[in-house]
């Protein structure tokens, strides 16, 4: 494989119009996997294709070989796959990655995609009827279709052989990394302007991602209560993401729980007081039931926050043996957990160490060049 990375003047082409519909986490992975590719030694020439729409640039500045293409077909349409591929087939790519998981029909020499997890396989329950439909009949012939798959983790992979009947050959394990801003130390009084303007102080629990029954919010919300009742820990619980589908249980479990005035949810954060909040928090819960990756368990690593984390999924690939590691729904767990991390600094400064050391192992510049050795491989076939 190696060898092949040799091969000159392949024609990739990256899809990258979805950060125009949405700026979550598999648009930050195709915008940092640019990015890091641009700083890798080739020869190749690289089409980034945005959305007509799209305003910014997405491109290493200054870097010849990253060109951009402009797109017409939206993301997610009815008739994506064949309108795809009628506008790629001018551009003759050797290569087309597709970070979204949909490959066009035709418009490239190879086709690969990246599937990020498999949740609507395992709980179709925590998805609308409609995302259960797009989902269920987009995966099975996206696997097919691809020439090759990028899974960001091993258990990813595991489930596409298991589950879907993928050959081992045709899937490997490239792992993800974090925004480089939460790596960053920041002084004490940029954190503390964050803190103040949220209104959340210092030492809080913290959660972060979208709001949706996947990421089990019910059980730690039952935790938290718990804490407050029996064990004497007066901090907020402070839920940083937007509402996404099925969120109204969230809500109901709040009022049920007299929880109102001690849970705060907070939306629309930027990346950078994002990663301030990561380093005022007490400690960073993801009681997930599954999770295809699970990046603010690296970024929270990254900050120096102690990870406490569900067994499922990617997680104890992610955290290793840096974080708690807990069943999802043992609600008496997570309470004894997150006291343990809150009220005993020794643990919580060990954790704080072996999370940094732990997020040293995931680099932009690893995914970027896994990625292209794939490419190369595919491409040279």
């Amino acid at each position: 494989m190696l060898m092949r990375l040799t091969i000159p003047g392949m024609r990739i082409g990256i899809d990258c119009r979805l950060p125009t519909y949405q700026m979550g986490g598999i648009s930050q992975y195709t915008i940092h996997l640019i990015q890091a590719l641009g700083r890798l030694a080739n020869d190749d020439s690289f089409l980034i294709f945005h959305s007509q729409r799209e305003v910014r640039s997405f491109l290493p500045p200054g870097d010849e070989r990253f060109v951009r293409r402009n797109l017409w077909t939206p993301c997610h349409h009815r008739y994506e796959r064949r309108i795809l591929s009628m506008e790629l087939l001018p551009h003759r790519l050797d290569v087309y990655h597709s970070p979204d998981f949909i490959p066009p029909t035709a418009g490239a020499r190879r086709r690969i995609i990246t599937v990020h997890d498999l949740t609507f396989l395992f709980y179709p329950e925590f998805l609308t009827a409609e995302s259960r439909r797009y989902y269920g009949d987009q995966i099975e012939w996206a696997v097919t279709a691809a020439d090759h798959i990028l899974a960001d983790s091993e258990a990813t992979r595991q489930d596409l052989i298991h589950m879907l009947g993928v050959p081992r050959s045709r899937v490997t394990t490239v792992h993800l990394a974090a925004n480089p801003v939460y790596a960053v130390r920041y002084p004490e009084e940029v954190i503390n302007q964050t803190v103040n303007e949220y209104g959340v102080g210092r030492g809080f629990i913290l959660f972060v991602g979208t709001l949706e029954p996947r990421k089990n919010l019910v059980t730690l919300l039952r935790a938290y209560h718990q804490l407050r009742r029996t064990g004497g820990l007066v901090v907020p619980l402070v839920l940083v993401g937007g509402k996404g589908w099925i969120h109204d249980e969230i809500f109901r479990t709040i009022d049920a729980l007299s929880l109102r005035d001690h849970v705060i949810h907070l939306s629309g954060v930027p990346d950078e007081k994002l990663a301030h909040l990561y380093h005022a928090a007490g400690v960073l819960a993801i009681p997930s039931h599954y999770e295809g990756f699970g990046l603010p368990a690296l970024e929270a690593m990254h900050s120096g926050c102690p990870v406490v984390a569900s067994t499922r999924g990617s997680l104890p690939e992610v955290v290793g043996g840096a974080a708690i590691s807990l069943e999802p729904d043992d609600v008496d767990a997570w309470a004894d957990a997150l006291a343990r991390v809150l009220l005993d600094p020794s643990l919580a400064e060990e954790m704080r160490a072996a999370g940094l050391a732990q997020a040293g192992q995931f680099t932009w510049h690893k995914t970027a060049a896994a990625t292209l050795a794939i490419y190369h491989m595919i491409g040279a076939i």
